[in-house]
C-alpha cells in the first residue's frame, strides 16, 4: 500500500497527485490518501517554511518558479504560481475529502480542488468555489457543507495531522510505502515506484 498524507494547499502536492495517480493505475497498487492540514504540520515541526516565504533567497525562488513549471510540463498540468490567494485556508475543502472518502468521492473531489486552486487561480477557501468542487467532483454541495461541519469530521483531520507528524513528516505530500518507509515530495516518483517493487520481491 502506498498512502499519502496530503494538503491541496501545495503545487507540489498537485503535482504528486497526478503522478501518484498514474502510478497506482501502472502498479496497480492501492494508495490511502490521508487529508492534513500543512499549516499545522508547519506550525509544529517545521517554521523555517514561514522565514523562507518572508524573506527569500532570490536566485533560489526564480529557479523554484522554473522547477515547478518543468514539473507541471512534465506532468501535463497547468500550475500558475503564486495564485492570486497564497497560502490558502484548505481546511473546509480538505474535511470534505475526509467527508468523501467512504462515498469512493475523495479523488474526485481532491482533483477538482486542486484544479480549481492550482490551475484556475480561484479561491478554494470560499464557498460559492467549493460548490463548484462539489459539483465537478459529482457530489451534492448542501451534504458537503453539512458534513464538515461535523466534529467527527474535524477530528479526523487534527488525528491525520498529528500522525502524520509522529511518523515524522514535515510537510505536503509526504508519503509512505509499505506503512514504514517514507518518501516527501513530488520528485521521489521513481524511488516510491522502485520501492514498491522491491516489497513486492521481499514478500
Amino acid at each position: 500500500m502506498i498512502e499519502v498524507f496530503f494538503d491541496c494547499s501545495s503545487p507540489w502536492t498537485y503535482l504528486a497527485f497526478a503522478n501518484l495517480r498514474r502510478l497506482s493505475a501502472e502498479l496497480q497498487v492501492e494508495i490511502r490518501w490521508r487529508p492534513i492540514l500543512v499549516g499545522g504540520v508547519f506550525n509544529t515541526v517545521n517554521p523555517s517554511v514561514y522565514a523562507q516565504r518572508a524573506d527569500p533567497v532570490p536566485a533560489k525562488a526564480r529557479y523554484m518558479l522554473k522547477d515547478l513549471a518543468d514539473w507541471a510540463r512534465q506532468a501535463g498540468l497547468k500550475i500558475k504560481f503564486p495564485p492570486s490567494v497564497f497560502p490558502v485556508n484548505s481546511v473546509k475543502a480538505m474535511r470534505a475529502c475526509i467527508l468523501l472518502e467512504p462515498q469512493g468521492k475523495l479523488e474526485a473531489f481532491a482533483n477538482a480542488a486542486f484544479e480549481a486552486y492550482w490551475s484556475e487561480d480561484l479561491d478554494i477557501s470560499e464557498d460559492a468555489v467549493l460548490e463548484q468542487v462539489c459539483v465537478r467532483a459529482g457530489v451534492e454541495p448542501s451534504a458537503v457543507f453539512e458534513g464538515i461541519a461535523r466534529a467527527d469530521i474535524k477530528d479526523q483531520l487534527r488525528a491525520n495531522t498529528d500522525e502524520v507528524i509522529a511518523r515524522g513528516g514535515f510537510g505536503s505530500p509526504t508519503i509512505f510505502v509499505g506503512g514504514d518507509d517514507m518518501y516527501f515530495g513530488n520528485d521521489r516518483m521513481p524511488l516510491i515506484r522502485d520501492a514498491v517493487l522491491r516489497r513486492r520481491v521481499e514478500t
